[in-house]
């Protein structure tokens, strides 16, 4: 994909895509972290920059997952929701089919269309209800 576009596949920028492969949803810290694993050097401005590459050329896609940064993933996975524990931080899917009926009425009701790619929904999670947080 990036040589077609005429741009090289640097070591830092297969490290930074296998770290989001590797790590499912990952903080730009996350993926920065895992990737000084293998390679110390690496700063934390060349992994936003790469992120942002990636993202423009659709290999990976962001979400707010809280206030902080951005959370990315691989593109090529299926669209999702997220959900989120506010306790543990833990982050699951659903189906986005879930929120079908809500995304219809708005579309029809009020015009406005959903990117169910980038939904979250925040509670806590099942361990953490019941006093175990992971």
């Amino acid at each position: 994909m990036l040589r077609s576009r005429g741009l090289r596949l640097t070591a830092q920028r297969q490290l930074v895509l296998q770290a989001v492969l590797d790590l499912g949803h990952a903080t730009p810290e996350q993926v920065h972290t895992a990737v000084r694993e293998v390679a110390a050097g690496v700063n934390i401005t060349t992994i936003y920059r790469t992120l942002e590459l990636l993202e423009r050329l659709g290999l990976v896609t962001h979400t707010h997952l809280s206030h902080g940064s951005p959370t990315y993933h691989a593109a090529g996975e299926h669209q999702h929701i997220h959900l989120v524990c506010r306790e543990c931080g833990a982050v699951d899917e659903i189906d986005p089919e879930l929120m079908r009926p809500l995304a219809d009425q708005l579309a029809t009701g009020r015009g406005f269309r959903v990117d169910i790619g980038h939904v979250a929904l925040f509670g806590v999670c099942d361990n953490c209800e019941d006093g175990e947080p992971t």
